[in-house]
């Protein structure tokens, strides 16, 4: 747990580097408050397929909102899928999950993996 603690700590200090902490911190909180809407929209569509969906629009939604939103969405999404991986979900998802997380990091459209007939309204 220390571990883990120092090196989020770590990743904070250098995604701070470049930028003040008066902007950096509200996106990081902003960024988890996407990601976290994303996962709620989620499991409240429950529609087969849209998983990859939720997962880049949650990233893309975070990273808008700028470095401090990037580093919120890879950390959430780094640390979402470990936790999947050692509970014994499969390491294939896990890799397409984490592909999907990268996309919409990455400024892509998360549309992409939108399935068809996914209402509207996310």
């Amino acid at each position: 747990m220390k571990l883990l603690t120092g090196l989020m700590f770590c990743s904070l200090v250098l995604g701070v580097s470049s930028q003040g902490w008066l902007s950096f911190i509200p996106e990081a909180f902003q960024g988890a408050r996407d990601m976290w809407r994303a996962y709620d929209d989620m499991k409240e569509a429950n529609y087969i397929g849209a998983d990859k969906y939720f997962h880049a629009r949650g990233n893309y939604d975070a990273a808008q909102r700028g470095p401090g939103g990037a580093w919120a969405a890879e950390v959430i999404s780094n640390a979402r899928e470990r936790i999947q991986e050692l509970t014994g979900h499969g390491h294939e998802d896990s890799l397409a999950d984490q592909a999907a997380n990268e996309w919409g990091r990455s400024g892509k459209d998360p549309n992409h993996f939108r399935p068809e007939g996914l209402p509207d309204k996310y």
